[in-house]
């Protein structure tokens, strides 16, 4: 099955990149990839060895709108042209657009595409309609206003709404081309004709634009955006791709004394937020306790003491840890509590919150646990 000829046309595109990243992850090594730069000779070698086809190439918005029709018409007819010549009967995916429904260039190009495929007698069509495909390696001002939205945010540059009241319906990549492979790795349970994707998002403009206003702001506020839904999920993976490679690190603030440092690390409204410090040895740090905010502590390096007393009792409980014994300590509301160093070495401790910590209301009371 892996030694399958497979022609991709556009391979160099949005999909047929995420396609063929996909296929020689799967083990598929045959891979004709054909694309603009590409020549006559080479289509017609490719149509000659090819026992499938992923015919991807098309045109979105070209100069001139006979652009349309070259690349997604008569394009489709050379291709299918080629493959008669050659006595190539393989099956074919054909991406194309719900916009095939429309009358605009754009659609009445992929409808007439469509066409060619359907009224060929010689390869069996598998016509796949997509709405607004986003994911990594979209083009910006090209394939979707995900990719020109992620674009702008990531580089500083302003987003232009002008409805934002208007509904967007998005498909994800990963969904577009694990059907793609569906269809290639079962074509016997498929019969040739129309399809769509399984699993659609629907989101206005207006909140797309905010959602993705928000991912570009989290470096500044450390406040990471709602990922409730899976589209939210695949909105921020596909945003942090946009990023410039010299800019995929950044810099926490440092807050630091005679007992160490402590950088606040992630924030979220929902989860609350997760901290990091350092502590040089015999330093303590809290004897304070909450009503309401419970924390975790994790030592990461380093050997340290946990230290708890109830606030209507004179008991102190106390813990050891160390960093080479992962272990997570549950610090309950209602008792205070401190961390010390007790080796030699510098403890690093991870730190997580169940909330945002609101100077305004601090749930923070500072008590010795040692009275």
């Amino acid at each position: 099955m892996k030694n399958r000829k497979i022609l991709i046309t556009g391979a160099t595109g949005f999909i047929g990149k995420n396609l063929t990243a996909t296929l020689l992850q799967a083990g598929y090594t045959n891979l004709y990839l054909y694309d603009r730069e590409n020549t006559q000779q080479q289509l017609e070698e490719y149509c000659t060895d090819a026992d499938f086809v992923f015919h991807l190439a098309g045109v979105n918005r070209p100069v001139d709108v006979k652009e349309f029709y070259e690349g997604n018409t008569d394009f489709s007819a050379t291709l299918l042209k080629t493959l008669k010549e050659k006595g190539n009967t393989a099956p074919v995916v054909v991406s194309s657009s719900i916009q095939a429904q429309l009358d605009n260039d754009y659609g009445k190009s992929k409808k007439m595409g469509e066409d060619l495929f359907l009224e060929n007698g010689n390869n069996p069509a598998f016509i796949v309609r997509l709405y607004g495909v986003f994911g990594k390696w979209s083009r910006p001002n090209y394939n979707t206003v995900v990719a020109t939205f992620m674009h702008n945010v990531a580089h500083g540059l302003p987003l232009q709404i002008n409805d934002p009241d208007k509904e967007l319906t998005l498909c994800y990549i990963d969904d577009v081309i694990a059907k793609f492979v569906d269809i290639l790795e079962n074509t016997a349970d498929y019969k040739p004709g129309f399809f769509e994707i399984d699993t659609l998002h629907k989101i206005t403009l207006g909140k797309l634009a905010e959602k993705i206003t928000n991912f570009g702001k989290n470096r500044e506020t450390l406040v990471m955006p709602s990922l409730n839904t899976l589209l939210d999920q695949r909105l921020y993976g596909t945003y942090l791709s946009y990023l410039d490679e010299d800019k995929f690190a950044y810099q926490l603030k440092k807050n630091e004394d005679n007992r160490g440092w402590l950088a606040e690390f992630i924030k979220s409204e929902s989860f609350g937020q997760i901290f990091v410090s350092t502590t040089k040895p015999g330093i303590t740090r809290g004897d304070h306790w909450h009503h309401t905010k419970v924390e975790k502590f994790f030592v990461l390096s380093g050997k340290a003491e946990i230290s708890f007393r109830h606030m209507i009792t004179d008991e102190i409980i106390r813990y050891t840890v160390e960093g080479n014994t992962p272990t997570v300590v549950d610090i309950p509301v209602g008792y205070t509590h401190k961390i010390t160093n007790i080796g030699d070495t510098e403890v690093i401790c991870l730190f997580w919150s169940s909330e945002i910590f609101n100077p305004d209301k601090p749930d923070t009371y500072y008590v010795k646990v040692d009275k």
